[in-house]
C-alpha cells in the first residue's frame, strides 16, 4: 500500500426534489455554511439530480427544483467564491465512478439499506434499478473528490458506512490506499427537525398540512404565524433537558430555537426555564423571522434570474472537474483500463 495524505475536503448534497423546509436548512444547509466558513476544509456542495431521477421526475419541475435548491444554498450563505457549487449531472465523473463502484459493492450490501426497504417496500420488483443501486453512486459522489468528511443527518449514516465499505474493498482488492475512509459529521441541536403539528414525526414537504413545516420560501408573516400556531403542551418549559422527556413538541421547538440562535439546548433551557409557551413562542417566531426571512427574500431574487444561477453552476462544474478528472483517471489506471 502507498501512504496517501488526503486534502481535508467536505462533500455533501441534497436532492432537488422541491420544497425546501426548515428541516433541510437546520439539518443540512446551515451546517454546510458553517463548515465552509471554518476555513479548515475545501467544500463541495451538490444538487444531486441523478439521485432524484431514481423515481420519475417531471422535466420542467426538475429544472425548477434544481435552480431553487441552488438559490437556497446561495441565499443561505454558501458562496460560489468559497465553495464549489455544482449540479451532479454536469460533472460526468460522478456517474463513471458510480458504475465502477456498482461493480465493487455487493448485492447483499445494497439489500440491507434501510432506505431501500422503506422506499421500495412490497413493490421492490417494480422499483427502478437506480433506486436499488444509488448508494454506490452516493459513494462515488463523495469519493470522486477524495472527500474526508461529510455532514449528514442520522438517516444517511448507514450510507456513509457503505461508502467506507466500498472504499475499503476497492483499496484492498487493488492493493492501494487510494480512497479515504470518509468520516460522517453529525452534530448540532436540530439535525432532525420535527413537524410543527406532531413532534413525533419528521418535518416533511410531503405532509398534507402546510402548517406542519416552515418552507424556505415562506415570507416573514407566514413564518411567524406557523410558529405561533405550532402544537405545544400546557406545561411550562423545564430548566433542564431531562424535563423535555416525553414532550416531543416542546423538545422540537427548543431544538429549533437552539439551532437558529447557535446555542446549546442546555443554554436555552437555562434562559427560558419556567416560561409558558405564550412567552416562548413569540420569542421563537421573532428569531425565526430574523434568521429565515432574508433567505426567502434572496431566494426569490435569485429565482428571477435563472441565467445567473445556471452560470454559477456551470462555473462550479469546471472547478469540480479539475479535482474529479484526475481522480477518475487514476482510478482507471489502478483498475487496468486503457486510454
Amino acid at each position: 500500500m502507498t501512504d496517501t495524505t488526503f486534502t481535508p475536503r467536505v462533500f455533501s448534497g441534497i436532492q432537488p426534489s422541491g420544497g425546501l423546509t426548515l428541516g433541510n436548512y437546520l439539518g443540512a444547509i446551515k451546517r454546510f455554511v458553517d463548515m465552509q466558513n471554518l476555513g479548515d476544509f475545501q467544500t463541495v456542495y451538490c444538487m444531486v439530480d441523478l439521485h432524484a431521477i431514481t423515481v420519475f421526475q417531471d422535466p420542467e419541475k426538475l429544472r425548477h427544483n434544481t435552480r431553487e435548491l441552488a438559490a437556497g444554498f446561495i441565499a443561505s450563505g454558501i458562496s460560489p467564491e468559497k465553495s464549489i457549487l455544482i449540479n451532479q449531472s454536469a460533472v460526468p465523473e460522478h456517474a463513471q465512478l458510480g458504475w465502477i463502484f456498482s461493480c465493487v459493492a455487493r448485492m447483499g450490501w445494497m439489500g440491507r439499506m434501510t432506505q431501500w426497504k422503506d422506499k421500495a417496500g412490497k413493490n421492490a420488483e417494480s422499483a427502478s434499478l437506480g433506486l436499488f443501486g444509488y448508494p454506490a453512486l452516493m459513494a462515488a459522489d463523495i469519493l470522486i473528490y477524495h472527500a474526508t468528511h461529510v455532514p449528514v443527518g442520522e438517516d444517511q449514516k448507514q450510507h456513509l458506512e457503505l461508502t467506507r465499505d466500498i472504499a475499503a474493498k476497492f483499496n484492498h482488492d487493488y492493493g492501494v490506499d487510494f480512497f479515504p475512509l470518509t468520516e460522517p459529521v453529525i452534530e448540532g441541536a436540530a439535525t432532525r427537525v420535527m413537524s410543527l403539528r406532531d413532534g413525533s414525526k419528521k418535518m416533511s414537504k410531503s405532509d398534507p398540512s402546510d402548517a406542519s413545516r416552515i418552507n424556505m420560501t415562506d415570507n416573514a408573516d407566514t413564518i411567524a404565524k406557523k410558529i405561533r400556531k405550532a402544537k405545544t403542551d400546557p406545561d411550562a418549559l423545564p430548566s433542564e433537558i431531562a424535563g423535555l422527556k416525553d414532550r416531543p413538541e416542546a423538545r422540537n421547538l427548543v431544538n429549533i430555537y437552539a439551532a437558529l440562535n447557535e446555542q446549546s439546548v442546555e443554554d436555552v433551557l437555562r434562559d427560558v426555564g419556567g416560561q409558558q409557551f405564550g412567552t416562548f413562542k413569540p420569542a421563537l417566531a421573532e428569531l425565526a423571522v430574523e434568521k429565515l426571512a432574508p433567505i426567502s427574500t434572496e431566494m426569490a431574487r435569485l429565482m428571477n434570474d435563472p441565467a445567473e444561477i445556471d452560470r454559477l453552476l456551470a462555473r462550479g462544474a469546471l472547478q469540480a472537474r479539475e479535482i474529479t478528472a484526475p481522480i477518475l483517471q487514476k482510478t482507471r489506471e489502478i483498475i487496468g483500463m486503457v486510454g
